[in-house]
């Protein structure tokens, strides 16, 4: 994480969920996986993110359910601390800081950076914030991949070689070696990819990185163990459960019968290579997750009951990081032949398009058509993509097809396949963006020299308009001016300016050396500049007005684009740095030396569905658009302000802590009411005996509270029958208030009377009551005498 000022760099949506292992909860109702710097909790059943646990300032490297209690988990992140969470209800409860600053990467006993096995003491403390001191380091020299350590029976492995504690306690490790040939004769490549220990047996199974499983035995009876092998999966065994469930890259996920392996069950046309296998407790749920950044929940290895798909991520994005005009979703390569439409708002995968709409088949080598190119028109009514093939004889096979939005589906439906648009490989496209023109105009470029202007005529169907080219040079990039009356072309070193309209020539601009490697033009009230990178580390801009270069500075840019929301621009460097400005300002708007490690590949200004108005002049240029890019290990990172960053984690907090108090579930419950209490108790003693009042908030939380978070039920009772009643001086002063009412009315009424009677009437009228004798009977009107009647029945 990246921080500058009051702007930081996070990972906001599309993080890897296939990172770690998925975790079942014990009633199988809740999945939990890492994903970034958070660790979210889904429902098994919906699909949906119940909770988003957020707390770590690093990547999340592992998670774990909490042995003593089922309800809680573990999670362990590459800033240096193990935190306890409830995950049912989202709430932190305990963060666990260990001092030796290593990066764990599993939980709770982990591989440090240096790939040992350490056991790590986490003490007993009621305060949130807990310094863990007993750091031992248990086993060196471990594999540093987490499928190839499990506990049970205590193992790890390292290539060829397989240890196995002996002793209950973490810290006393002898270790078992009992190791493979890393080839035999018959070629077989024995190196480990994987392990399992079985919870109750004394058995472990490995997977190995030429398919085989072996389950190997009695190595805990002081004989010699023994192994026997399975062989179904064609090449490495990714994961392996002794369940007994295995999976690897022919996306099947096999279920081998215990102690019966020779027969075994199959669930083919999982999508995507399986890296690792989860099981409920109960053994009616697995959990795979697979290589394209999906999680599949299966029961009992019988049917697919809920597909839980993150951003697909795979070895490289031919496409741009791109805006869905229509739904704000970002698009990009998903699966192979595929484009995916994701949801950063939600961080959910809309859905998947089609493109190449051939059956994908995984074998190495086999050469596949790719989607390379893509874009979208100003409404989003057109989608235009390109596809490529390249055959073994060298022969390049291209498709040119335009997508037509269909709002009875809400997607694209396939319009113009042009088969062979180009001789070569197409270097650039893009739409023409007029927002009031019914037109609309495609352009691509190709390294056959030409240009192309695709229009859409009658019927509709699109057709070639024209076709250009200057001097027999290679087109690399191409732009449309905002209002569309304007083309820029470079050829090589030479920027040329087109319009639309006729097609003509306008002008060329001219800059020192150096090829153009990127074009884009100003916007709104800088819509008079044309910029450009050049493959001499120069950025240059040029005044359309004026047909002059403006300025020009000595920048390694790798990456130039435009904020279609102002007049900001976005320049990425090789070296990770980036700058935020304006075409027509000297000083940049926002500038950092490192954003990430690595070269940043994509990026795109995604419009924001809410103003951020800050104040800042620093973070003023994420008001309207947000700034998300993607590094070269496929990490999809965003910019946020600090003030927009308290507004998301004050809106996700169900319940303010203080941090001076130790932090119980008892205290996320009662705390800050008992205190409050206490304050009130303080000031007056006319207050001593107020309780909390029925409907308080301490109540409603009372009643929609989990009750594996309650306090004791002696203690709930109490506190609760006295919030209800009622307390003795508030019932007197009811009472006299109640007690002059009706003597008012009586007053009343006895001055009615009086008016409409005669003397003598008045003369033989009964005394008047005193106040104790009325308020006697009035008591006694008030009881129930419905008993008496029961009794003259009888």
């Amino acid at each position: 994480m990246v921080e500058h000022g009051d702007i930081r760099v996070v990972h906001r949506g599309g993080s890897k969920i296939n990172f770690r292992e998925p975790v079942l909860s014990h009633d199988s109702r809740l999945l939990l996986c890492a994903s970034g710097e958070c660790v979210k909790v889904f429902s098994s059943s919906t699909e949906e993110c119940v909770h988003d646990l957020q707390g770590h300032t690093d990547l999340v490297t592992g998670v774990l359910l909490n042995p003593s209690n089922h309800l809680q988990a573990y999670s362990c992140s590459a800033d240096g601390t193990v935190r306890l969470w409830d995950f049912t209800d989202g709430i932190l409860i305990k963060v666990q800081l260990h001092c030796h600053h290593r990066s764990p990467s599993g939980c709770v006993c982990f591989c440090a950076e240096l790939f040992q096995l350490a056991a790590l003491h986490l003490p007993q403390s009621g305060d949130q914030l807990v310094e863990a001191r007993e750091f031992s380091s248990v086993l060196g020299d471990v594999s540093s991949n987490p499928a190839a350590i499990a506990f049970g029976q205590g193992v790890c492995t390292h290539r060829n070689h397989c240890h196995q504690r002996s002793g209950k306690c973490i810290k006393i490790f002898v270790p078992l070696r009992f190791s493979l040939k890393e080839d035999n004769k018959k070629g077989a490549k024995n190196t480990f990819t994987c392990l399992s220990c079985h919870p109750k047996d004394d058995c472990i199974a490995t997977g190995h990185e030429d398919g085989k499983i072996r389950l190997w035995r009695n190595f805990n009876h002081k004989r010699e163990y023994t192994y026997s092998t399975l062989h179904w999966h064609h090449s490495a065994v990714s994961s392996v459960r002794t369940n007994l469930l295995s999976g690897g890259v022919e996306s099947v996920l096999v279920q081998w019968r215990y102690n019966q392996e020779t027969q075994k069950d199959f669930l083919p046309r999982l999508g995507a290579a399986i890296t690792h296998i989860a099981v409920s407790p109960d053994g009616e749920l697995f959990c795979t997750a697979h290589s394209d950044n999906k999680l599949t929940v299966i029961q009992s290895c019988v049917k697919v009951s809920a597909v839980i798909q993150g951003l697909v991520k795979g070895e490289s994005v031919r496409t741009d990081l791109m805006v869905d005009p229509r739904s704000k979703a970002l698009v990009l390569n998903g699966k192979p032949g595929h484009l995916q439409f994701y949801s950063l708002q939600r961080d959910k995968q809309l859905y998947n398009l089609d493109i190449v709409q051939q059956e994908y088949i995984h074998e190495s080598g086999l050469q596949q058509f790719e989607v390379v190119k893509a874009a979208f028109d100003t409404r989003g009514n057109w989608l235009a993509t390109v596809e490529e093939r390249k055959q073994k004889d060298s022969t390049l096979e291209l498709n040119l097809k335009l997508w037509a939005y269909d709002e009875q589906t809400q997607s694209f439906v396939l319009n113009t396949t042009v088969s062979g648009p180009h001789e070569a490989r197409i270097t650039a496209m893009c739409f023409c963006h007029t927002a009031d023109s019914q037109t609309t105009m495609l352009v691509s470029a190709s390294q056959d020299g030409h240009f192309k202007a695709w229009q859409l005529a009658e019927g509709p169907f699109w057709s070639c308009d024209f076709v250009g080219a200057y001097h027999s040079l290679v087109p690399e990039c191409c732009c449309f001016s905002a209002d569309g009356s304007l083309l820029a072309i470079s050829f090589q070193e030479v920027v040329t300016v087109w319009s639309p309209a006729s097609w003509e020539l306008l002008t060329t601009l001219s800059q020192p050396p150096g090829a153009i490697r990127d074009l884009c033009f100003g916007r709104q009230s800088c819509s008079k500049y044309l910029l450009g990178t050049t493959a001499k580390n120069l950025l240059c801009c040029w005044n359309l007005l004026t047909c002059t270069l403006e300025w020009s500075t000595s920048m390694d840019v790798s990456l130039l684009l435009s904020d279609p929301l102002s007049e900001n621009m976005a320049a990425f460097c090789s070296h990770a740095g980036l700058f935020v400005f304006k075409p027509s300002e000297p000083r940049p708007l926002f500038s950092h030396k490192a954003i990430c490690s690595g070269k940043v590949t994509r990026a795109v200004f995604a419009p924001r569905e809410e103003m951020l108005e800050s104040c800042e002049e620093s973070s003023q240029w994420l008001n309207r658009s947000q700034l998300y890019f993607l590094t070269q290990y496929m990490d999809l990172m965003t910019f946020i302000t600090k003030a927009e960053e308290d507004r998301l984690m004050a809106s996700s907090k169900r319940l303010v802590i203080d941090d001076s108090v130790a932090v119980t579930p008892f205290y996320l419950l009662l705390g800050k009411h008992r205190q409050q209490q206490q304050e009130k108790q303080d000031r007056s003693f006319s207050a001593e005996r107020n309780q909390l009042p029925q409907g308080s908030v301490a109540i409603k939380e009372l009643l929609h509270t989990p009750a594996h978070v309650l306090p004791s039920a002696s203690f709930l009772c109490s506190m609760f029958v006295r919030s209800l009643l009622i307390s003795e001086k508030k019932s007197e002063e009811e009472e006299m208030e109640s007690d002059k009412e009706e003597e008012s009315e009586c007053e009343m009424e006895a001055s009615t009377m009086g008016q409409g009677q005669t003397a003598e009437a008045q003369e033989t009228a009964a005394p008047a009551l005193t106040k104790a004798q009325a308020r006697e009977l009035r008591r006694v009107k008030k009881l129930d005498h419905s008993w008496l009647s029961s009794l003259l029945d009888s």
